[in-house]
């Protein structure tokens, strides 16, 4: 192994090595990335990785290691990230050094672990010369670091007992309530999902996993467990709260396509309306303007009374006031994004409304734009539109469920949904409808078809 001492990157991840880690990995000098996650590694961490002074990642996570941190990585000077979760490490977690910038992501899955409350684990047990010290440490670095490094959790909730403190955010079809904001300890999570079971598994995304979980006071709340293996997870971290309200009835494509759920069309207008009311906030509700970048039926989520809220904004983009497009190497989901984020990385708010387009055409057909009937040439949209004058694309369970309708009223309303998100998913971005015409096209919809169930139509 000497003849490696000149390598700058060693990935040895997902491989099932078991065994002690070489200490000889320490002479590897010109180190800067060192990835040995998911194996099963045992024994303790080489003192001899505090040599590595070039190390810029450490990921030992996912193995059997034991003893304690080695105070030798509190040397390592350009050491940004460091994930050593999900082991059986105790002792205390070393404070120096690189240790100041570290947040309890590194260290998640180590019961034994103690030391500075920032990490999530709690303090060590120690003499009172020793605890005098532990709280000059927190009093120094605990109230600045509050501000400007990661919280692992945001508890972010409905305070129904006190309805007298709703305020309404413009743009949203809901009315919140004031949230309230706690530290949640990993233990409390980890009790409220059952150990991550995969029984409270709510879904996948592209940084981690979203699973319920039932917190000691009973609050019922979506934790998403990042994979920081993933380039990008550390941002995502960064960018999203971990613990957020949970959305009862799931997701709009369960409801689509679970043989167990049925959506009549009143309550798909009615999501739409929603998801539209939303977007618009996003878009023009601040002075910068959000785009999702990511808008599919798996992130529209329906609370308890089927109100449909827009989640997942690990990809979202920020546009700086006045400006009306962004570039970007991060696409969203196949099917749904614009055509010109994949031809030219092109980034802005028509992109969301070519999104919002495909999902109304989907809600309607219950085809998604991946089905397999869309190959070669005829996508979702020419199949749609070459079959507009017909109802052959309309859901059949739809058609069941508003059986005894007026045929020529639910025609009507079924084409103008369709003809809508036609319009919104256009090929060229200055052929979309801009945000506000697409909300009046919707709720004038909605209205209508509100207006022919009130009649008895």
């Amino acid at each position: 192994m000497r003849k490696l001492e000149a390598i700058t990157f060693m990935n040895l991840s997902f491989n099932q090595i078991t065994g002690n880690i070489p200490s000889i990995i320490g002479a590897f000098e010109s180190l800067r990335n060192l990835d040995f996650s998911n194996n099963s590694f045992q024994g303790d961490i080489p003192q001899s990785f505090g040599q590595l002074k070039r190390l810029d990642q450490l990921d030992l996570s996912n193995n059997n290691l034991s003893g304690a941190i080695p105070k030798s990585l509190e040397a390592l000077p350009f050491l940004k990230h460091l994930n050593l979760s999900f082991n059986k490490l105790s002792g205390e977690i070393p404070s120096g050094g690189p240790f100041r910038n570290f947040t309890t992501e590194s260290f998640l899955g180590n019961k034994a672990l103690c030391g500075n409350p920032i990490f999530g684990v709690p303090p060590c047990a120690s003499s009172s010369s020793k605890g005098s010290r532990v709280k000059q440490i927190m009093l120094k670095y605990i109230v600045p670091a509050f501000a400007s490094m990661i919280i692992f959790a945001a508890l972010v909730f409905m305070l129904r007992k006190h309805p007298e403190c709703k305020v309404q955010i413009p743009g949203l079809p809901i009315t919140l309530s004031k949230v309230a904001h706690r530290m949640i300890s990993y233990q409390e999570l980890r009790s409220g999902t059952n150990n991550f079971c995969e029984s409270n598994l709510l879904g996948t995304g592209g940084f981690g996993s979203v699973y319920k979980a039932i917190l000691p006071d009973e609050t019922i709340v979506a934790v998403k467990v990042l994979n920081l293996q993933l380039e990008g997870g550390f941002k995502s971290f960064d960018a999203e709260c971990k613990v957020l309200q949970y959305m009862s009835n799931g997701s709009l494509e369960k409801w689509l396509y679970s043989h167990n759920y049925c959506l009549n069309l009143v309550q798909r207008v009615s999501i739409m309306v929603d998801v539209a009311s939303a977007l618009e906030y996003l878009h023009n509700g601040q002075s910068e303007s959000v785009v999702h970048c990511d808008l599919k039926p798996s992130n529209i989520l329906l609370d308890e009374d089927m109100v449909a809220h827009v989640g997942d904004f690990g990809i979202a983009k920020i546009l700086a006031e006045n400006k009306d497009a962004t570039q970007t190497r991060t696409l969203g989901t196949l099917g749904y994004i614009a055509p010109e984020y994949g031809s030219e990385g092109k980034v802005s708010t028509k992109g969301d409304i070519y999104s919002y387009g495909i999902i109304l055409l989907e809600l309607i057909t219950r085809k998604k734009p991946t089905d397999e009937m869309f190959v070669g040439e005829v996508n979702m949209r020419q199949w749609i539109a070459s079959l507009l004058d017909r109802m052959d694309v309309v859901d059949d369970g739809l058609l069941r469920i508003e059986d005894g309708r007026d045929v020529t009223t639910m025609q009507t309303i079924l084409s103008s949904i369709l003809e809508l998100g036609l319009r919104c998913s256009a090929e060229l971005p200055d052929e979309r409808l801009n945000i506000k015409d697409m909300v009046t096209k919707v709720n004038k919809i909605k209205l209508a078809l509100l207006g022919n169930r009130n009649r008895g139509v």
